[in-house]
């Protein structure tokens, strides 16, 4: 059974950084497909940004540009850079990874705020 744990949310001002940061445990493989999903309030969770282990990524096209994700397959750890962010990017962040089922983390609150 894989479990998810999310760190490195919190409060942060227009223009400024935060990194999330998501630990798998459970597993000895590398997990092949881990992402980052954000819901706000109101609204439907979306895809925020998908890595595989070989090192494809993907974003959604409200986040290109500013985020970056990436992976220590060794670790199975995965994280996502915010930079220059915004006040629409305010939601719970949620950790996700395939293998075999999928899993979800608690949800992490990124606010962003002045």
């Amino acid at each position: 059974q894989v479990q998810l744990v999310e760190s490195g949310g919190g409060l942060v001002q227009p223009g400024g950084s935060l990194r999330l940061s998501c630990a798998a445990s459970g597993s000895r493989f590398i997990i092949n497909t881990m992402a980052w999903y954000r819901q706000a309030p109101g609204k439907e969770r979306e895809l925020v940004a998908i890595a595989s282990s070989g090192g494809n990524t993907n974003y959604a096209d409200s986040v290109k540009g500013r985020f970056t994700i990436s992976r220590d397959n060794a670790k199975n750890t995965v994280y996502l850079q915010m930079n220059n962010v915004k006040p629409e990017d305010t939601a719970v962040y949620y950790c996700y990874a395939h293998f075999g089922n999928a899993y979800w983390g608690q949800g992490i609150q990124v606010t962003v705020s002045s």
